[in-house]
């Protein structure tokens, strides 16, 4: 069952809103109000006019992005500068337009609900192999269906370990073309000078040395399927320009060949460096970035959704000591408070070493933590501040008159704005960090917000 469909209004053209939700009742939607302090759960009609202090909006656009369930629709009742609809759109919303300056209305509003629940449904079926729940990994899920339901060139980027392949052949998987065949990986790392023109393109008998028969490459094998380059950054300047070649004109040669073949594929191709940067340099043709870069999807860092860590883990001991096993509190919050610089696969591999150390039954504890895997306390200790520079920040509170109270509340308060820093705003894994409840930092933030 889809969400309920919800409003906010900023505009204080009374007559024109109510003209725009009988619309909309008449057309069985029936949005209900939604007031400012409530948690959205689901798509909202956010409505303003010339009137509405756009920075307003926007505020409430942003703070929205919070909630994973929360789909914004922008909708002017009066006149939308161009301005305005950038704006709004960077804030978050999904969609931007003036009510009374388009075509059907009503029928945006539908269309984009229904198109929202048909995503909703591919994600929750995505999120059992592309574990997570935080919002930026919702949004990257949204984002992998947009891809695959439309028919250009995707480039997928992002930081090793982020899980790139996985994404690119869930974009095959969800590729609606009616007969495609299959999804054909090809590592761009692996492929040898001198012979990866035969990766790529085949080669014909006695084409070189050891060419003792005639050989399909990785173009033919995904003929009518999907053409997966891993690592393009790596690939060969001169196979640079056959692989553009071949993507203009829909034909190749097999190495030794005089023979022009059809090749009809769709191109998805993943890298960890800059392209941008590469073609700057002269290291990547700038006319083949522009042509496989039809569509680009940057895949966050574990530590951009640090929320996501105990759902993966929970999925990972799962499948190393299946779903019953009970895993100890504190093994969670030893995750939870490490650095993943190799993201969810260093996050996998730590907690695959976990499961394999334990023995017996019972729940894995944090005794099963490998010694190699310790926290480096040496290096902690030597991070915190020395007793001078203690001594030298109390003794400047002092010598304002500050009391131990005051001080108290003082570094108190500092340590709160640091931790919710640290974690880019998420209060649960701050108060976590802190050791105090999540209701502290929510009456922490809501006092700076009123100051």
């Amino acid at each position: 069952m889809s969400a309920p469909l919800h409003f906010l209004t900023f505009s204080r053209s009374h007559a024109q809103l109510a003209e725009v939700l009988g619309q909309l009742e008449d057309a069985g939607l029936a949005p209900q109000a939604l007031h400012p302090h409530d948690v959205p759960t689901g798509p909202v009609l956010v409505f303003f006019d010339h009137h509405t202090a756009l920075a307003e909006v926007q505020e409430t656009i942003e703070a929205y992005q919070l909630y994973a369930e929360a789909r914004i629709m922008a909708v002017s009742v009066g006149l939308l500068p161009t301005t305005s609809t950038w704006a709004l759109l960077r804030s978050g919303a999904a969609e931007v337009f003036a009510w009374f300056g388009v075509e059907k209305p009503v029928q945006i509003v539908a269309s984009r609900l229904r198109y929202w629940q048909t995503q909703e449904q591919q994600v929750q079926e995505l999120q059992r192999r592309l574990v997570g729940r935080s919002r930026r990994w919702l949004d990257t899920l949204r984002q992998l269906t947009d891809m695959a339901a439309s028919n250009c060139q995707v480039l997928i980027t992002g930081e090793s370990g982020t899980g790139k392949e996985l994404v690119a052949r869930e974009v095959h998987r969800l590729d609606a073309r009616p007969h495609k065949r299959d999804c054909v990986v090809v590592d761009c790392t692996n492929l040898i000078p001198g012979l990866s023109g035969s990766e790529l393109f085949g080669h014909e008998k006695g084409a070189f040395t050891n060419a003792i028969s005639t050989r399909d490459g990785a173009l033919a094998l995904a003929h009518d399927g999907t053409l997966f380059l891993d690592e393009l950054g790596e690939l060969p300047l001169p196979l640079q320009a056959e692989l553009l070649r071949a993507l203009q004109e829909g034909t190749y040669k097999r190495v030794g060949s005089n023979q022009w073949r059809q090749a009809r594929f769709r191109l998805v191709c993943a890298t960890n460096r800059d392209l941008g940067a590469e073609v700057k340099r002269g290291t990547f043709r700038q006319d083949l970035y522009y042509r496989v870069s039809g569509w680009t999807c940057e895949l966050p860092p574990l530590r951009e959704r640090k929320e996501d860590v105990v759902v993966l883990a929970e999925h990972f001991f799962a499948q190393h000591r299946g779903p019953r096993q009970l895993v100890d509190q504190q093994v969670y919050d030893f995750l939870l408070l490490r650095d993943y610089p190799g993201n969810v696969r260093e996050l996998q591999q730590l907690v695959g070493r976990i499961a394999s150390k334990h023995l017996g039954e019972g729940p894995i504890t944090i005794g099963d933590i490998p010694r190699a895997d310790w926290p480096d306390f040496a290096r902690l200790g030597a991070a915190a501040p020395s007793s001078t520079e203690l001594e030298a920040g109390v003794k400047s509170l002092l010598y304002q008159g500050l009391g131990l109270k005051e001080i108290k509340e003082q570094v108190t308060e500092v340590a709160k704005q640091l931790a919710i820093r640290h974690e880019n705003g998420n209060l649960k894994l701050a108060a976590h960090r802190l050791g105090c409840s999540e209701r502290i930092l929510q009456m922490h933030t809501a006092r700076l917000a009123e100051d």
